[in-house]
């Protein structure tokens, strides 16, 4: 495994920004409840598109929005030559630690810079994947951005993976995120929840794969529920993934924590935890 991790602007994704960073202190303390509390919520999307796939040896994959990089490290568990990108230091970060350990081999290596720096040296990538696309109506110019210019550095006929919620009715957690919507657009205040979180259309991968040039080449649902020890770390997971970042900028945080537990107390279970059983979907599209 040869993992390549830089630094590049991509839009909002769950696990970038659609504004700027926060402070460098919150920035941390959300990069950890990310990593150790809400990003393994997505663990059976990744797993869905890999099998569906055949991630493995042989496979060079890009992943745009890598965060922390659980996806990148179970591609490279089965053997896949992984790189990715991202607008959050403190995340990459991260997934340096967790795909550069001390011991590995001298080879791996680990840039800063441009898109273009996640290339392998040696052969174009065979797969390239975007699991959090959807969320974020104002990025979609610069994700179709980001989606062409990875299909530049792919193969062609590559496999690119889309990635966003599925439909509303059966997503639990899209009736809690309607309190970042709400308090981002509170009555008479300025429009900015169009940079949170919105409910995802039926086609809207379709259209983004439209958009980027890629040809859809088939596509899938998979059950991600979020499950959470406690209320609080619900409270923390959700935080974390940057839908709420609009309706903080409007309202105090705690605020928007004190509202957010409220939405969240239907589905706490007897026993404290937290469950919330939601569908993704995924789509397979093709570079030409």
């Amino acid at each position: 495994m040869s993992p390549t991790l830089v630094r590049h602007q991509l839009p909002h994704s769950g696990s970038t920004r659609c504004d700027d960073p926060p402070a460098p202190t919150l920035s941390r303390a959300r990069t950890r409840d990310w990593a150790e509390i809400q990003e393994r919520m997505l663990v059976p999307l990744y797993e869905a598109a890999y099998d569906r796939l055949g991630v493995g040896p042989g496979t060079r994959l890009l992943g745009l929005g890598c965060g922390s990089g659980l996806a990148l490290l179970l591609a490279a568990a089965r053997g896949a030559q992984v790189s990715g990108v991202d607008a959050d230091e403190s995340r990459l970060e991260l997934a340096r630690e967790r795909l550069t350990p001390d011991g590995m081999p001298e080879h791996t290596r680990v840039v800063s810079g441009g898109l273009e720096a996640a290339a392998p040296g040696d052969a174009a990538f065979n797969v390239v994947t975007a699991f959090h696309p959807v969320g974020c109506v104002s990025t979609v110019e610069g994700l179709t951005a980001s989606l062409t210019a990875a299909a530049g550095l792919a193969e062609r006929g590559s496999a690119v993976v889309l990635g966003g919620w599925g439909p509303v009715e059966r997503c639990a957690t899209a009736g809690v995120l309607r309190v970042a919507q709400r308090l981002a657009d509170p009555p008479g205040g300025p429009v900015i929840g169009s940079r949170g979180w919105r409910p995802s259309g039926r086609d809207d991968l379709e259209d983004l794969a439209d958009r980027a040039g890629l040809r859809p080449d088939g596509s899938g649902r998979v059950a991600c529920p979020f499950g959470y020890a406690d209320l609080a770390s619900a409270v923390r997971g959700l935080l974390s993934t940057g839908l709420f970042d609009a309706a903080l900028e409007v309202a105090e945080q705690r605020q928007v924590e004190k509202e957010l537990a409220e939405a969240l107390h239907p589905y706490q279970r007897a026993d404290g935890t937290v469950w919330m059983p939601n569908v993704f979907r995924y789509l397979i599209a093709r570079t030409r």
